[in-house]
């Protein structure tokens, strides 16, 4: 055994490695914790294609790294000793397709940090550790991908979970509105996100004006958060790696 499978053997990571298109420092962007300074890994590959997905680059490619790698990389970024950055997001593509990402959870969360996880909702949440936050998409109709949604993750949802709708038109925000109702979202987890899509930079797709997603929740009198891509306002929302 070399020294590299040694210390893996002594930590208890796996040696197999997971497909990573980037890790990075930026703020949140979503969510109720959105302005907070976060390390994004962000896995590659997703089994779902969204019509308005805006991060199609990590599709395919990345660079092979085992998760003492990702933690190395993570802990650089975070200043782990000055504990300047405690939040880390996993993100992708579609994060829960690498079987890795469990013992990646695990090692991160022993390691003192708030672990969240970004899902699509359609695979099982259940095998994380307890302690990830988690972000789980519904999708809608106008995503391409309605009906994916893996109905038994309601059953896991925490009060420290989070359920977003991404939405892109007056269909999706009824199909919200009646699924959040319908499953007693608001009282099974933290917080309900509705997000309005944002315009493609490339002209792909249009977005929905925040105002009319705004005027619909007051309308309705929904105890739901308007989710914005605060990355989007900072940066040219074409922009990788913030």
């Amino acid at each position: 055994m070399d020294e590299v499978a040694t210390v893996k053997a002594a930590a208890g990571l796996p040696h197999s490695k997971m497909f990573i298109t980037e890790i990075f420092k930026s703020i949140q962007g979503e969510g109720t914790r959105a302005g907070l300074p976060c390390v994004f890994v962000r896995l590659t590959g997703c089994n779902l294609r969204c019509t308005w997905c805006d991060t199609a680059y990590a599709f395919h490619g990345g660079t092979k790294m085992s998760v003492e790698e990702v933690v190395a990389r993570v802990g650089e970024l975070a200043g782990r000793h000055a504990r300047a950055v405690p939040l880390v997001e996993l993100t992708g593509g579609e994060p829960l397709l690498q079987e890795e990402i469990y013992p990646l959870a695990e090692q991160l969360v022993a390691d003192g940090y708030t672990v969240m996880i970004e899902t699509s909702g359609e695979k099982f949440i259940g095998r994380l550790p307890p302690a990830v936050v988690k972000i789980v998409d519904v999708k809608c109709p106008d995503s391409g991908e309605a009906d994916t949604f893996e109905m038994k993750n309601l059953a896991e949802l925490t009060r420290e979970d989070e359920v977003k709708f991404v939405i892109s038109s007056r269909r999706d925000y009824e199909f919200a509105r009646e699924f959040t109702r319908e499953h007693g979202l608001v009282e099974k987890a933290k917080q309900v996100l509705f997000s309005p899509v944002f315009d493609d930079p490339a002209g792909k797709w249009k977005g929905l004006e925040a105002r009319n997603l705004v005027d619909w929740i007051l309308q309705d009198g929904l105890s739901v958060r308007l989710g914005l891509q605060l990355h989007k306002f900072v940066w040219d929302p074409a922009t990788k790696g913030v």
